[in-house]
């Protein structure tokens, strides 16, 4: 059996083509047939496990009845600041509108529909879109967002881009409604941005993103002190770790922790690297520094040595007036009631 904890990706090499007779594009140009395009949005580990099946049996079925190929992020592979997989469907744009079509029917029944409601229930999906790519769903002045939420009927919400994490450059586009209006939303989003060659050529694994902080790894134990790098390698394998020791004034630990370890946590799911803080008053020998120690790839130690930097400097610069950020301020509320 194949259950939601389970790494799982799938591929359609040897599956018959099927027809695709429960969605067609509506007032839209079909399908070459020939280029390939994919849609990447994310599922709870409960949704993830329902699209999978029994021993991968529903994910084989939906592949099957598409003809796209559809594949998870693992279990502990989780869209950064969020506790939700990556899916990803590949295809020509019928094929992976086909694909989308039965995931979110299987979901919205399992999931969301209630004995006893009047009306389609709704439900809500969150797309992962390149942010240079969000400009072509925004439109001019927020037309193109617009035609798409009256075309469709559903409510469509573009998310900031989000500097707390060095190196993603996605955002989420949220659409909420029936499934109907998803449907249609998601299919003129998908037209509009397989337009984009950028978009197009971005195709890649289901997560791009650093391995999570708690991912399985071939990582030795922490470091110890001083400024230093260690290399050393662990049963006799190939992964090498690195540790690397900085000093964070103590006044600054809190805000590189965050409240309930929130933020200490987020660095080292971005980054991938572990990361250990020395206890109150065990200072770096001559200052009043804390002694911060992270455990990884040269990249990953980057990464977090970065993110860590950057909280620090936070703590002592006031952010940016609102009005100075008014990239989405105008379109990411927009919605029909």
């Amino acid at each position: 059996m194949v259950s939601p904890d389970s790494g799982y990706a799938s591929s359609n090499e040897g599956a018959p083509a099927a027809k695709s007779p429960t969605h067609k594009s509506q007032s839209l140009p079909p399908s070459d047939g020939i280029d390939t395009t994919y849609l990447r949005f994310l599922a709870s580990n409960a949704e993830a496990g329902s699209i999978i099946g029994k021993a991968g049996t529903t994910i084989s079925d939906f592949q099957s009845r598409s003809n796209a190929r559809i594949q998870l992020s693992r279990n502990y592979e989780y869209f950064p600041g969020t506790s939700d997989r990556v899916i990803m469907v590949s295809g020509t744009t019928d094929e992976v509108l086909e694909a989308v079509e039965l995931i979110l029917t299987k979901l919205l029944n399992e999931f969301y529909a209630e004995d006893g409601d009047e009306g389609e229930p709704r439900s809500k999906v969150r797309l992962i879109v390149p942010n240079s790519s969000c400009g072509g769903i925004i439109g001019k002045g927020g037309s193109m967002i617009r035609s798409f939420i009256e075309d469709s009927g559903a409510n469509i919400k573009i998310s900031p881009q989000d500097h707390n994490y060095i190196g993603l450059n996605d955002r989420l586009v949220t659409v909420i409604g029936t499934l109907q209006q998803l449907v249609q939303a998601i299919n003129l989003i998908l037209f509009k941005l397989s337009e984009d060659l950028y978009y197009l050529q971005s195709i890649g694994p289901p997560f791009p993103y650093a391995a999570p902080y708690n991912a399985p790894s071939n990582y030795g134990p922490n470091g110890g002190g001083g400024k230093f790098q260690n290399n050393r390698f662990q049963n006799n394998k190939e992964d090498m770790s690195n540790s690397v020791t900085v000093g964070v004034a103590d006044e600054h630990i809190g805000i590189v922790v965050g409240r309930g370890g929130r933020n200490i946590m987020e660095i080292s799911q971005i980054s991938g690297a572990r990361i250990k803080i020395s206890e109150r008053g065990d200072f770096i020998s001559g200052t009043c520094d804390r002694k911060v120690t992270m455990t990884g790839s040269q990249r990953a130690i980057r990464v977090a040595e970065a993110m860590i930097m950057h909280k620090v400097a936070s703590a002592s610069t006031p952010p940016p007036p609102a009005d100075m950020n008014p990239d989405h301020l105008s379109v990411e509320n927009l919605s029909v009631q």
